[in-house]
């Protein structure tokens, strides 16, 4: 069984910065050259960016999707115990999650749109009234972060966390990680939206919309909250 000390020397720097599904990548080549089980430990979060060369949100982002796959059991903390530990069979969750990215990526704007808007309006309707306030902590982490973004890209990356937040809402591993997907394909999109908008103002008081429906536990308020900032995002599909 490895260890964190095992598994450190053998980490390709990944060159791209903010491409989790990178993180991904190398991940699954770790575990095919080291025949990485159950049970083994990843690096921790800083040691994991420094070896792949990308940012600790990258690292974050890709946890997350394992922890939603049940690939992972992450673990918090900077001693021995620090880092994700593998709980299932990572090879086969991470080939057809990376298999997803790359299909989607062929995929049109408004393909992408369509399919997210059916997810995120189910997804807010279903958490409304059923989130606990604890539950909501995503979300309005999230809306600090994009209130206090100081660029473009800073503020998407927050956006796409408030809106997996949403999703994370519905309990349902399978379209959360689907939503993680469709975001990741969609990034150059919500970055040029953002910029044709020529600020974010409409966009914060779209988010906080959905919040307040959601916290409220107004589901029908919820969705449409989320069809009108979609509408307001991509007019055009």
């Amino acid at each position: 069984m490895g260890t964190q000390d095992d598994l450190t020397g053998g980490w390709r720097p990944i060159r791209r910065t903010r491409a989790f599904e990178d993180v991904l990548a190398a991940i699954e080549t770790r575990i095919a050259e080291e025949g990485l089980t159950a049970g083994d430990r990843l690096p921790g979060e800083r040691r994991l960016a420094e070896q792949l060369g990308v940012g600790r949100s990258s690292i974050r982002e890709a946890m997350r999707v394992l922890s939603t796959l049940g690939v992972v059991s992450a673990q918090t903390g900077s001693g021995p115990d620090a880092g994700a530990v593998l709980v299932s069979r990572p090879e086969i969750a991470l080939a057809d999650l990376l298999r997803l990215h790359l299909g989607l990526a062929g995929l049109s704007l408004r393909e992408v749109v369509e399919t997210r808007s059916m997810i995120e309006q189910w997804a807010a309707a279903h958490g409304a009234g059923r989130a606990a306030p604890g539950d909501l902590s995503g979300l309005r982490d999230a809306l600090a972060g994009m209130e206090a973004a100081g660029s473009v890209e800073e503020f998407v990356t927050h956006d796409t966390a408030f809106h997996l937040a949403v999703a994370g809402l519905s309990g349902n591993r399978l379209m959360s990680a689907t939503m993680r997907a469709l975001r990741a394909a969609a990034t150059g999109f919500a970055v040029e939206a953002v910029e044709r908008l020529g600020g974010t103002g409409g966009l914060m008081a779209d988010h906080r919309e959905i919040y307040r429906a959601i916290a409220e536990g107004d589901g029908e308020a919820a969705r449409a909250a989320v069809a009108g900032h979609l509408a307001r995002t991509y007019p055009q599909t």
